[in-house]
């Protein structure tokens, strides 16, 4: 643990090591630009409600515009909600509830439970698919998803990880490794069922991967398909910015630069993770023009008046400003394991003692998606998929680019709903009533898990 005295420019912890305190710093130069926030707002108010005699000065737009992009540039973002309440079933519209299947100290399960009194609506969501999307642990918050959670719900069941922010887990929690993340998932998928269907999104894909591969070598119920949209699987395939800074830099640079503890003021006081706002600049600085246009253009919108397009400007940066902290030994695992070793494609990875073997695969059918300008997953990473599965025979491997689509646009916005989505509901529909084969018998018994803090189960299954 770090040692009492914070108040300098590094701290002590018990390997003799001292570490920044950058993290401590930023947190303080939040907490002083918090009034500033508030006081912007509060005078954009000023100069833009009718009732006030501001609003009629010279320059009273603009002035308030400038007051409010103020506001928005120095306030703390927090995570959104999915804020999911109705979905159209077959022309009709349901009820939606979002509830809690499982509770694990570094992730919930949620479900979005449809409610209907309409006969026939009720027959025909008992009928449809079960869906497990698996979101990325990368920065922003599982939120992201919510286009791709909202298509869904017309014609599917849906779960969705909800991965929590590691400044909010508790240090006696323990640790959370890439290892985790995969007996994660494979506990969520045994939790939905047989007749499970698998969406990774990003960065899972290599995690969802390796947990079905080793369902698949112990003889597990395997998902009956695995739809995997713009990650990672072969890194070395049209490398992106991302590919090169990580080839670019030791496994040692990222440890020492970027992985800082977490400030007394949150639960997870102490526990290394690589933080949040650290991720943000980083997205930003790849397309910093694109950013400032952006907040220009909604500047100049809000002197126009042009209500519509400043909303949506506001309701994009909610989300993308909303970042969480990963756990150290999670991000440090995964620059290792997938962009330095790639220890997927190489065949070199086992998770506790379990070789990962894609090539077990043989009962569930596979559906890989890229994006055309896809600027994070290169052209040619998702798809290396197919070259791994070689147990799932070809007729039953698919691959679709979409054409115009950057990395967002795969599972958000127009280009997902009218070109990715109904490829993606065709696909599950395909093979929802009949898998591929039937399981086969175990290769090797299923090794229990170690006996660790962060695997242990919160919550009772629930259906």
């Amino acid at each position: 643990m770090a040692a009492a005295q914070r108040g300098g420019v590094v701290c002590s912890i018990d390997d003799g090591r001292h570490e920044p305190m950058l993290y401590q710093w930023y947190e303080t130069q939040r907490a002083l630009m918090a009034p500033f926030s508030e006081f912007a707002s509060a005078s954009a108010k000023l100069y833009n409600h009718p009732l006030s005699p501001f609003v009629h000065t010279p320059m009273a737009q603009r002035i308030s515009a400038g007051l409010d992009l103020m506001h928005r540039l120095a306030k703390d973002y927090e995570k959104p909600e999915f804020g999911i309440t109705s979905a159209t079933v077959g022309g009709i519209e349901v009820a939606v509830q979002q509830q809690v299947a499982l509770h694990k100290p570094f992730c919930r399960l949620l479900r979005f439970k449809r409610f209907t009194d309409n006969p026939t609506a009720l027959e025909q969501m008992k009928s449809q698919p079960t869906v497990l999307v698996v979101a990325p642990l990368s920065g922003h918050h599982s939120t992201l998803l919510r286009d791709t959670v909202k298509s869904l719900l017309h014609d599917h069941k849906v779960f969705i990880t909800d991965w929590t922010d590691a400044r909010m887990v508790p240090a006696d929690a323990g640790p959370f490794h890439l290892d985790d993340y995969v007996a994660y998932v494979q506990e969520f998928l045994r939790h939905v069922g047989p007749k499970a269907h698998v969406i990774s999104v990003c960065q899972p894909t290599v995690p969802v991967l390796a947990a079905v591969s080793l369902m698949a070598s112990r003889g597990e119920v395997t998902p009956l398909t695995m739809t995997m949209m713009g990650g990672p699987i072969d890194a070395r395939h049209s490398p992106t910015a991302v590919n090169n800074l990580a080839l670019g830099k030791s496994h040692r640079w990222f440890e020492n630069n970027v992985i800082y503890r977490v400030p007394l003021n949150y639960p997870g006081a102490g526990r290394r993770v690589y933080p949040g706002f650290l991720q943000y600049t980083g997205f930003v600085a790849m397309n910093p023009d694109r950013h400032v246009n952006s907040h220009y253009d909604y500047f100049l919108d809000l002197v126009r008046g042009d209500q519509e397009s400043a909303e949506s400007h506001r309701a994009f940066y909610d989300e993308y400003n909303a970042v969480l902290d990963m756990p150290a030994e999670y991000y440090l695992d995964t620059i290792k394991k997938v962009f330095q070793e790639f220890a997927l494609v190489n065949g070199t990875w086992a998770v506790d003692g379990e070789p990962v073997r894609p090539q077990d695969i043989h009962r569930s059918a596979l559906l890989t998606i890229e994006g055309e300008l896809d600027d994070i997953s290169g052209a040619g990473q998702t798809r290396a998929a197919h070259d791994l599965c070689t147990g799932i025979p070809e007729a039953h491997r698919f691959h679709h680019d979409a054409e115009g689509a950057g990395h967002y646009g795969i599972f958000s916005g127009r280009r997902w709903r009218e070109q990715v989505y109904p490829r993606v509901r065709d696909f599950i529909a395909q093979y929802d009533q009949q898998a591929l084969g039937a399981p086969q018998r175990p290769v090797r018994p299923a090794r229990p898990a170690p006996a660790r803090a962060s695997r242990k189960v919160a919550g009772k299954r629930t259906r």
